[in-house]
């Protein structure tokens, strides 16, 4: 069953953060280097003793290259560009579910509100068997293929054969294809009558215009000052993040500056818009908080205009540009360094190769800056000052105002990740898919009343995390495993709110915020 611990949020900074340049690229250093490499591929197709797919040793090429440059200039293979630049854009065409492969069948998950399979009357628990005459169950079929049965024009119709488990019957149904949104801001919601939080997972095409339909909702409910969460948040679209400054600092002042190879710098700065310029602001991050997310975070730390939360960012302050390469491929290559309005660059060292780099966790974990805020190491050659004077560094990351250490030991660390992955999701869809019926009927309150009058579903996760081959001292964290269990729950049977009003009133770094121990 799979399941993303550590390596997708280093996968998620590693593409994640980029600036898309507009502009043709440039080409090999010299034609005969090119033409070495053309002839070499020639005469391996032609010549070498065993059939080779050369498109894969060109890919291995590519790859080569790419390595010797730095961590973040990436080559993005053919098969993985459609998901990318869907991630990207933020929405797709398709039928609107969250599914997985359950024993060989397509189980939803929960339809999206207000999407195609939630108008057709689908629910969750439902099986799809058949998209049109296209067996779906039984075939262990990749994602990548059930996607592209699903998927298609917006406005074309497919036909789905169904098995409803709760009323056991088979029944068909015709959903019409429209635009699904990948949602970038998770949720804007109010904590008391005067904070509102935003959570950003990415920054895509549509994350300013997600942020700011949240903000103005929020302060319509009383907002006075916004906790703006990019934990976790590997970066995306620089304008964006920008974007989101803006709301929040006054004309002409500096968010962030990009310095190419040849010397040229460019500044950007707010305008006169900005729906939240007085209001305190609180910026939540943590070692995982990369490029995009950084810009945002800095902005506001070297204007004054927000106070940073957390711990030490992840130190991205590189500057992709994506380059198609004609075969439906692409290329990330840094063109640019950005710098803070302080003047700061919060790159962290890359000289000793990509593994090192991106196992950085470990060597803060040991050093004890996740623990103790005396333990970052700082340079004061790298020292410079905000608008109002106050020291701070660069050289790796943001350093926060406020620190908040981690909880607990390192597994404590991989235990929050494994409760916010698809292996709690799925657990809590096959207790549900058990007894659907026992729920049906409960209020918010009741459902968290019933899951938490017993261990039953604490000690069935037990089971379920062991079968999937994890090994996690859960009784030790009981509390925190049955609070992530009834959020889960409540996400399924309610909605996004519900889960995030379960998860975030013990949450530290909130909590730290808000003035709660």
């Amino acid at each position: 069953m799979p399941i993303i611990l550590a390596t997708a949020l280093a996968v998620g900074v590693l593409i994640g953060g980029y600036l898309n340049f507009s502009g043709p690229g440039r080409g090999f250093a010299s034609n005969a280097n090119r033409s070495k490499l053309n002839k070499l591929i020639e005469l391996i197709e032609s010549e070498y003793v065993d059939d080779i797919n050369t498109d894969s040793i060109v890919d291995l090429t590519v790859n080569g290259i790419l390595e010797k440059l730095d961590p973040h200039s990436v080559y993005i293979a053919k098969s993985e560009m459609e998901q990318v630049a869907q991630s990207m854009k933020g929405d797709f065409v398709g039928i609107g579910v969250n599914f997985y492969m359950y024993n060989d069948t397509v189980a939803i998950i929960k339809p999206i509100e207000n999407g195609p399979s939630e108008i057709a009357g689908l629910k969750s628990g439902d099986r799809i068997l058949y998209a049109g005459k296209t067996k779906l169950f039984g075939r262990k079929l990749p994602t990548d293929s059930l996607f592209s049965k699903l998927k298609g024009e917006e406005g074309s119709k497919v036909n789905l054969t169904i098995y409803r488990k709760s009323e056991n019957r088979k029944f068909n149904v015709a959903v019409t294809r429209g635009v699904v949104p990948i949602k970038s801001v998770d949720i804007a919601i109010m904590l008391d009558k005067e904070t509102g939080y935003v959570k950003i997972n990415r920054f895509a095409e549509t994350t300013y215009k997600e942020f700011h339909n949240g903000l103005l909702g929020l302060k319509k409910q009383g907002a006075t000052q916004l906790i703006v969460d990019v934990r976790n948040n590997g970066g995306g679209y620089m304008e964006m993040a920008a974007d989101i400054a803006d709301e929040f600092l006054k004309d002409d002042e500096l968010i962030v500056k990009t310095k190419n190879k040849k010397g040229n710098i460019d500044e950007t700065l707010a305008t006169e818009a900005g729906n939240f310029e007085t209001g305190k602001v609180y910026v939540l991050i943590n070692e995982n908080t990369a490029s995009a997310s950084e810009i945002l975070a800095g902005a506001l730390q070297d204007n004054d205009r927000g106070t940073v939360v957390g711990r030490r960012s992840f130190g991205k302050g590189l500057v992709q540009k994506e380059m198609p390469l004609g075969d439906g491929s692409a290329v990330r290559l840094t063109v640019a360094r950005y710098y803070t309005p302080s003047g700061r660059s919060i790159q962290k060292p890359y000289t000793n190769g990509t593994d090192d780099y991106f196992s950085d966790f470990e060597k803060r974990f040991v050093s004890g800056e996740l623990f103790a805020a005396d333990s970052i190491k700082v340079a004061d050659s790298l020292k410079f000052k905000t608008k109002k004077g106050r020291i701070v560094y660069g050289g790796g990351g943001i350093i926060p105002d406020v620190f908040v250490p981690i909880e607990g030991s390192h597994g404590d660390e991989a235990l929050g990740m494994l409760m916010q992955s698809g292996l709690m999701s799925y657990f809590v869809f096959e207790q549900l898919d058990k007894d659907r019926k026992s729920f049906r009927n409960l209020t918010f309150p009741q459902m968290v009343q019933k899951l938490n009058a017993t261990d039953v579903y604490f000690n069935n996760f037990k089971s379920y995390v062991s079968r999937s081959g994890l090994v996690f001292n859960l009784d030790s964290q009981k509390a925190v495993v049955k609070r992530y269990i009834a959020a889960e729950f409540s996400r399924q049977l309610f909605d996004e709110n519900k889960y995030f009003q379960m998860v975030l009133k013990e949450d530290v770094m909130v909590k730290k915020v808000l003035g709660k121990k």
